[in-house]
């Protein structure tokens, strides 16, 4: 079993089942998420015993950093080997106060974007929730941060076509015995997979939602969004103003400016319309 793959919930479950104070959970936690610690001997705050039986049940996942690209805007962008050898990619961008990771959600993306460069590396496998939330401990402890303010799902993948090991990754981020990333700190970017949006009104943290536009025109959005023809313009305004009538929280709209395709008149005018019943604000890209 891989122990930073539980929530702290469910390892205070396996501790009591085995005899253990649930408290324990905390500090087993505080370890794994705060101080980046993958050895359970190290634990110094736990009895023997325990750290003996977590060593011989459980393995602690780890990501490893190999390769590092430095912007000159200041971003880092990661390349990160997971454990069975794929990678995925992860940036931090710092601004001011925030210091924020971007992380990825899917080795590759089915979904074949027309501006998007990794859905052509086709689609490898889903995410894990510690491998998610791992990409964040690991650029923290790279770069020596004391603490990553905002984490925003805009990397590789499709968060809600991997939507329950994202929010479990939500919940580890979130914990204040963990990275303690406050929910309206963490921000999810969708195409607009309306299953996925629906789950998130009912979800028990207040995180933002930021949907991937890039032109509220069906027909055009077919060809830059393919999968737009399951989940049309109309069907996910109607979601959305649904989302915002029961969250009453701001939506992001983003929008890749792509000269000539979709920043007509026609365009503007489908956006306002697109935009009409929900607060929203649009990050021009």
């Amino acid at each position: 079993m891989i122990l930073n793959e539980f929530d702290i919930k469910e390892l205070a479950g396996w501790l009591r089942k085995s005899g253990e104070s649930p408290f324990r959970a905390r500090q087993i936690f505080k370890w794994l998420w705060q101080k980046g610690e993958s050895d359970p001997f190290s634990f110094t705050d736990l009895p023997k015993a325990l750290r003996e039986k977590l060593a011989s049940e459980f393995e602690v996942g780890q990501l490893k950093v190999i390769e590092v690209l430095r912007s000159k805007d200041g971003s880092i962008k990661f390349l990160m080997e997971l454990p069975d050898g794929e990678k995925v990619e992860s940036v931090f961008i710092p601004e001011a106060d925030r210091k924020t990771v971007c992380v990825s959600s899917q080795v590759g993306c089915p979904l074949r974007c027309a501006f998007c460069a990794t859905g052509l590396m086709g689609f490898r496998r889903n995410l894990k929730a510690w491998e998610i939330a791992g990409q964040v401990l690991e650029i923290r402890k790279y770069l020596g941060l004391e603490r990553v303010t905002n984490v925003v799902f805009m990397g590789m993948g499709e968060p809600f076509l991997n939507t329950e090991e994202t929010l479990r990754a939500v919940r580890i981020l979130n914990e204040p015995w963990g990275p303690g990333i406050g929910a309206r700190k963490i921000t999810l970017s969708t195409v607009g997979i309306i299953p996925g949006i629906r789950k998130l009104m009912s979800f028990d943290r207040q995180v933002k939602l930021a949907i991937s536009l890039h032109t509220a025109i069906q027909e055009k959005r077919e060809k830059l969004v393919p999968i737009a023809r399951q989940y049309p313009v109309s069907a996910l305004k109607e979601v959305l103003v649904d989302y915002y009538e029961r969250t009453r929280r701001r939506i992001t709209i983003e929008y890749v400016h792509l000269p000539g395709v979709n920043d007509t008149d026609e365009d503007v005018e489908a956006l306002s319309e697109f935009l009409d019943g929900m607060k929203a604000k649009i990050n021009l890209i």
